[in-house]
């Protein structure tokens, strides 16, 4: 096929990560994202080089055996969901066979292993306790819009108003923002031009407290009428009947040109600058810009599964070892395994996210949890003790090749790897089975519903 050419086919099957493979009607294979099993598709070629060609979707032709109607309104212009108007089954059908493929093609006859299945995610809407929403328009200068980006754009925003994945506390948040800067007449910032005020609103609300605490997202354009501004913004959310509790109201400045939420300087509008949150009977304190699992009750199914794993049905399997955590973010997983163990050392890159550990684990009366700052590769250096046991958590980029040569090199008995990229998790299975290691058991956990998004807990253990 050759690029520029717009053609028509039907989807034979959808790799990781949402890599739809199109049969053409002249038996050309072609792959086009976004795409659901059995749909027939319009597409347009924007690669095509040795004989392979990726396309752009442009228009579902003919819908697949397999949906049904999308319970949301906006899917399908909206890029914050791929699988809405497949059934919730359907969907863990299709996560389960794709990463099942991923996994017995990267460890092959090295092993057998236990596949454990998938776990559905508690809840299938309203699910996320935390949304990033873009200020942006609808078309180019269209009026104000707030919400996601349009599926395929850059730039063009879909204002979100009747969003599944969040609560209605959530959509009154959006609306009543959107509605009060409409009618002040208050521009977007426009990322080619540099100029304008509005960038993002944070939205965060936890599951078991009913917190909330609202972020607004601002450069400095207007820092001359900005108090008064803000002022009547804040007025307009505490003006609002919710079903949870307005925990805080905060405005953070970011000038920076790349399009992500950057903290510049935060300031508290109304009442505190975090919230609280539960799993599992401990209590945490989030802050805006903590790291926490966006779906707190899968949080929930995922952190017993990867305790399950570790202990396996000896609850003292753990007495007095020295547990790693690495990537342990907000030190969620230490201090789940604070009480089996002698102590557990947490390390994780993002300075905020060790502070945060270490407030919860003394909020949650925990002394034999200790965590560090740094990159791993780095900090593992600096580290006297030697583990007995290891957990790894990675972003979604995986193990630094380095890092991950280090961590093999204690020579644990066994580690849990738990992953949110299920590619990251093959590649250093590979190296980790060449190393020595084995893979006993894989459980799927979903807390990701209506996206191709899926979290992989791995238990290894080492070779005799």
């Amino acid at each position: 096929m050759k690029k520029g050419q717009i053609a028509e086919g039907v989807v034979v099957r959808v790799d990781f990560p949402n890599k739809g493979i199109v049969i053409t009607d002249e038996g050309e294979h072609v792959i086009v994202k976004n795409t659901i099993p059995g749909q027939r598709v319009r597409f347009g070629v924007n690669k095509a080089r040795k004989g392979k060609a990726e396309a752009r979707l442009l228009e579902t032709l003919e819908k697949s055996p397999l949906e049904t109607e999308s319970t949301c309104p906006h899917f399908g212009a909206c890029g914050g969901c791929t699988y809405q108007s497949l059934p919730y089954e359907k969907q863990l059908d299709l996560k389960e066979k794709q990463i099942r493929e991923l996994l017995d093609h990267a460890i092959g006859d090295r092993c057998s292993y236990e596949f454990l299945g998938i776990k559905g995610s508690p809840r299938t809407n309203a699910f996320r306790n935390k949304m990033e929403f873009s200020f942006g328009d609808a078309y180019k200068d269209g009026p104000l819009a707030l919400g996601m980006h349009k599926r395929g754009s850059f730039y063009d925003i879909v204002t979100v108003s009747d969003c599944q994945i969040v609560d209605a506390d959530f959509r009154a948040i959006l609306t009543a923002t959107l509605s009060f800067f409409q009618e002040k007449g208050i521009s977007y910032y426009h990322r080619l031009r540099h100029t304008g005020y509005l960038r993002h609103l944070l939205v965060r609300k936890a599951v078991r407290t009913g917190e909330i605490l609202v972020d607004l997202v601002t450069t400095t354009e207007r820092a001359g009428i900005e108090q008064e501004l803000l002022a009547g913004w804040k007025d307009a959310l505490l003006a609002l009947s919710l079903e949870g509790k307005l925990k805080g109201i905060l405005h953070t400045r970011n000038d920076s040109v790349a399009d992500v939420v950057k903290n510049e300087g935060t300031d508290t509008l109304y009442g505190d600058d975090f919230f609280y949150e539960e799993l599992l009977g401990l209590r945490f304190k989030i802050s805006p810009f903590s790291f926490f699992q966006t779906n707190s009750l899968g949080a929930e199914v995922l952190y017993e599964t990867a305790r399950e794993f570790i202990l396996g049905d000896q609850a003292n399997r753990l007495n007095d070892k020295v547990v790693y955590d690495l990537y342990s973010g907000t030190g969620t997983i230490a201090q789940m395994l604070a009480s089996v163990s002698k102590e557990v050392v947490g390390v994780e890159i993002v300075e905020e996210a060790v502070e945060a550990a270490k407030e919860n684990a003394a909020l949650n009366g925990l002394t034999n949890c200790r965590f560090l700052a740094g990159d791993v590769l780095k900090v593992l250096d600096t580290i006297e003790e030697r583990p007995d046991y290891i957990v790894l958590d990675p972003p979604r980029d995986g193990i630094h090749p380095k890092a991950l040569e280090k961590i093999i090199a204690y020579g644990v008995e066994h580690m849990v790897y738990i992953s949110c990229k299920p590619t990251s998790l093959t590649r250093d299975l590979e190296v980790l089975l060449a190393r020595g290691y084995m893979v006993e058991k894989v459980c799927l956990i979903d807390l990701f519903p209506a996206s191709y998004h899926c979290e992989t807990v791995c238990l290894l253990s080492k070779k005799h």
